[in-house]
This record gives C-alpha cells, structure tokens and sequence, in this order.
C-alpha cells in the first residue's frame, strides 16, 4: 500500500462524523478514537516531511538528497583573473641566516661575490611575554618617599595584559570553544595557568565595556533607523536546564542579540528596538511581529516555497507548485532587473492573484455547515488552506520585494546572524545562567556588527580592553 495515495484527512474527516452518527458507542470509547485519531493525524503530518518541504534543518534531514554538480570544462585549480592567496616573499623579514658557500668543495680559481639567492620560511612563534614595570622610589632630605606612576591599568603584582585577555575572548566567545579547553591551549601552547574562573572574568569584563563604551547604544541606535530594511528572527536557548528566547535584529552592518524568558512581544518591547522602528521589518510571519505597526513589513519567502513544497508533495495541490514556482521566477527576474516596469510588476500581481484564485476552488475552506451542534470559533483549517489564506491576506507583504529593491526575498540576513547560537547550543550544550547568556549576546553582537565592517574579531577585542572602539562606531554606517 502506498502512503502517498491515502487521503488521510479525508478518512479521519469520515470517521469523525461515523463516530458522531453512531448512538451505540459509549462517550468514553468515542473520547478515545477520537484521541487516537488525533495521534494518527499528527504522525501522518510528519510523514515525507524534509528540509526542502519544511523547517527541518539540512543538518537534521538524514534523508536529503546530496546535489551533485554539474560538471565543469573548467580546468582544474585556481581560475583566470581570481586573487590568489599565495605566500609572496616580503622585502622585510624578522630574521636573516646567510648561507655561505664552502669554498673548500670548491675548484681552485678567484671567486668574486655577485648576489644572494633569496628562499623564505613563514613561520609561527607562539610565547608569552612579561614586561615588568619598575616604578622608581625617590625619597628627599625629610625621608619621604614618591614613587613613578605605573601605566594606566596596572594594579597588581601580577596580572594577566590585553593580549591575553582578548585572545581567550576570541577563543571563548568567537570560535566557541569550551572554557576546559582553552584552558589546555594556554597550558599547552603558552605554559600560562588561565582558569575556568579568569576565563568567565574575561567574558564578563568584555560584556560590560561593550555596555560601557557604548557599542551597544551606538548598535541599537543604527538598527533604529528607519531607512533601511530590519531582518528579526528568534531562536530557542537552553539556560539553566530551561527552554528560553533569544531575539536577533540585524541589518548587511549592524548586528545586536537579546536573550530573553519570553518569545513574544514583551521581549521584543524590553530588546527596544522594534518598538522605535519605522522601515521595512523581514520576518517569517511571527504573529507579534505584527504588532509592530509604525514599519511596513515583509515576509520571508524562503519559508513559503518550503511550505508550498509540503502542500503540493502532501496534498497534491496544483496551485501551491504554480505560485511556488512563479515566486522563484519573480526572485530570478528581479535579481537580473533590479528596476522593473510598472507593466511587468502588474503581469506578475496578475499571475498571483490568478493562481490565489485556482487556490480557492482545490483548496476550499471548511463548510460551515459541517460545524458540530455546539462547536465555537474558526474551523480548524488544513495546512494548505491556512498557507492559501495566509497568502492571500498578506500578498503585500510576501511581495514586498517585487515592490522595494532595497527588500531581500528572505529572511537569510537575520537566519544566519542568529545560526552561530545554534553552534553554540550545540557545542555546550546550555548556557548556566541569564548573566552567561546576556554576556555571550553582548560579545556576539559587538563581534558581529566588527566583523561586517571588516574589522576584525581579535582586533576589535583588543581595541575593547583598551577602552577604545574601532572607527565603524564613530562613523555613522547605519543603512
């Protein structure tokens, strides 16, 4: 027997009313087929689903197809007119070796020296370096001492300096590596004790420059502006053994994350950013996003082939392969001509409208009359009829992009900004505490808004704990 050809709405629909026909059965027994019939829809929901089809992650489709590709007449190796990155040899090396000949293995004759031939070796030196500050002690006829001023920072007998500091930041809070094993690499590649507890100290003093330098005001000040388009996304954290939210908002340039206790608009409200924002918001229909009025909004398409994908796989509905494939020629033709005509905006919204309209006739809404004595509310819709509506009622939104060149087809801009919390959810597993959570948002946020404007994330710590920021902070960058 083939899945794919069962009907499988359809005959639990038929059930249903046979069960509300039927004055023989008990109420217990009715409660549960009826309850069993619920588990047979739920797990037929998830049959076929995929990574093309749904929001299951590539990584998570054990069944995905892998894509070949085509085959290239390319040769093999670097192309024609590619910038390479080839070592060159630099006209100042640190250290030179002069190799002289042996004469001795040389024949007999008067040699004269004409040159050298140069071959360099690029290599690493990793070691810690000490500095020790002497401050002087003058003491004058009377026996009173003064003492030189050590540099600004330097408080203690011993300390760790910036550079340790912002390379166990990087390590730590940029490549996400456990706290154990960068204790291993201090050990191992520097012979410096750095505990877990320095560590975290490391973390948290950085978190709080970003606070108090003002990245993070600068940051979300510019994701304010209402010239531009605003990608948002959530994802869900572990802190503390609990399911908790964090909220991304980002833009090509600037980047900042929130954790949070809650999903929806409360956490948006308290991150205080969308509560200011007045452009174009990009997001995958999140229903309190919507509560955002002041900005015009625009959906995330890469969703709605997906969702499109399921309902003519699962459903067989002709309509949803029909838009799904006239909303990837709409994304080809605007990539080619990001201005396009008035005319050929219209032959499209035709189409879509055209397409909506098949939609209603396969996929109808739920008979009203079919409503059970005594059933309140909205009938429940099937997933194609909810995607049709949902298409229907927010056709502005989900061509936002046909209209507006300066709006993407999707949301991958905030999708990848917030991924790396997957990573790190991944490789810790949880964060221990809110305090840990809003540090690594901190960190991320000033790391990542440094990295898009090409500076980069070593750098930029550096410049952190010498109570400087780079110049992309000074700049006003905000698109």
């Amino acid at each position: 027997m083939n899945l794919n050809s069962i009907n499988i709405t359809e005959i639990v629909e038929q059930t249903k009313a046979q069960l509300q026909e039927d004055k023989t059965l008990t109420p217990a027994l009715k409660m549960s087929i009826e309850l069993i019939l619920v588990i047979v829809v739920m797990l037929a929901s998830k049959l076929g689903l995929n990574s093309k089809n749904s929001s299951i992650p590539p990584s998570k489709d054990i069944n995905r197809e892998k894509q070949t590709k085509a085959k290239s007449d390319k040769l093999a190796g670097g192309q024609k007119g590619r910038t390479g990155k080839t070592l060159t040899q630099t006209e100042t090396p640190d250290e030179i070796e002069v190799i002289l000949v042996d004469r001795d293995m040389l024949p007999q004759g008067r040699y004269r020296e004409v040159g050298f031939q140069k071959r360099q070796v690029v290599d690493i030196d990793i070691s810690k370096v000490v500095t020790e500050y002497q401050a002087q002690i003058l003491e004058n006829a009377q026996g009173k001492r003064f003492v030189g001023e050590f540099p600004e920072g330097v408080n203690s007998p011993i300390q760790y300096g910036v550079g340790v500091k912002a390379h166990a930041v990087y390590l730590s809070q940029y490549q996400l590596l456990p706290y154990n094993r960068i204790e291993e690499y201090f050990a191992d590649q520097l012979g410096l004790p750095v505990s877990a507890g320095s560590l975290f100290n490391f973390n948290e003093q950085a978190a709080a420059l970003v606070k108090s330098s003002g990245a993070e005001d600068i940051i979300k000040t510019a994701l304010q502006s209402p010239h531009q388009t605003l990608h948002v996304d959530e994802t869900g954290i572990n802190i503390g053994g609990k399911r908790r939210w964090l909220h991304g908002a980002s833009t090509t340039w600037w980047t900042y994350f929130y954790p949070h206790e809650k999903r929806g608009k409360i956490a948006m409200d308290d991150a205080d950013i969308l509560p200011h924002f007045s452009g174009v918001l990009c997001h995958d229909h999140w229903k309190p996003y919507y509560q955002y009025t002041k900005c015009q909004h625009a959906l995330c398409n890469a969703h709605h082939i997906r969702e499109l994908e399921r309902a003519w796989e699962q459903d067989g509905m002709q309509w949803a392969k029909a838009l799904q494939t006239l909303l990837k020629d709409m994304n080809k033709h605007q990539i080619d001509n990001p201005n396009l005509d008035e005319d050929t905006k219209r032959q499209y919204l035709t189409q879509y409208q055209k397409i909506l309209a098949a939609g209603e006739i396969e996929c109808p809404a739920p008979d009203e009359n079919s409503r059970i004595k005594g059933q309140r509310g909205r009938l429940k819709r099937t997933k194609s009829r909810a995607l049709l509506e949902r298409l229907r009622d927010y056709q502005d939104d989900v061509l936002r992009f046909l209209t507006s060149t300066a709006v993407p087809f999707t949301n991958n801009q905030g999708e990848n900004d917030i991924r790396m919390t997957k990573v790190h959810q991944k490789i810790s597993g949880c964060f221990r505490s809110m305090q840990g959570a809003e540090m690594f948002c901190l960190i991320r946020s000033y790391l990542s808004t440094c990295r898009k404007q090409y500076v980069s994330a070593s750098l930029a710590l550096e410049l952190l704990f010498k109570n400087q920021l780079p110049d992309v902070f000074i700049e006003d960058k905000a698109e």
